[in-house]
């Protein structure tokens, strides 16, 4: 009965000290839907859009997208794959926010910067220097020939 309580004893031991030992960092980057750079929640299936982190809507089952250790300082407690800083470093967007033909920088940095690495206009996009904040150097083909100037030379209403 004493070898039996030594070996429960080293049992127990055992399993604190594995408890105690630091668990490496769950990889949480995938890609969400529109190929979007994404958080991968605890169920390790659900891939959700980066910009849905720490918006205040829990699209985790468990919450973890909300949790304090990643949104408690924004964007210094996110991981680094899911932010992208804009040309002036005060200034972030979100990884998925990069490249979607959004001037969510305010500067284009996040669409024309060589610093964001876009491709040239998808096919659902008309290239052009836009008349309106909203875009950098491409507008939605969906605005071409709407009868409202979105392009300094009026080529959304003529050529596109």
């Amino acid at each position: 009965s004493v070898v039996a309580l030594l070996i429960l004893a080293a049992a127990l031991a055992s399993g604190l000290a594995l408890a105690l030992l630091p668990r490496a960092p769950v990889n949480r980057s995938c890609t969400a839907p529109d190929n979007r750079t994404g958080f991968l929640c605890d169920d390790r299936v659900t891939c959700i859009p980066a910009s849905w982190v720490c918006d205040r809507a829990s699209n985790c089952r468990n919450g973890e997208d909300e949790q304090e250790q990643l949104c408690g300082d924004l964007p210094h407690s996110l991981p680094g794959y899911l932010v992208f800083y804009c040309s002036n470093p005060r200034s972030w967007v979100y990884a998925d926010q990069r490249c979607n033909g959004m001037n969510e920088c305010g500067d284009c940095s996040d669409e024309t910067w060589s610093l964001a690495a876009c491709p040239p206009c998808g096919q659902d996009w008309w290239s052009c220097s836009p008349v309106h904040f909203e875009f950098c150097s491409c507008i939605p083909r969906r605005l071409c020939r709407d009868g409202i100037q979105h392009c300094l030379g009026w080529s959304d209403e003529f050529l596109c």
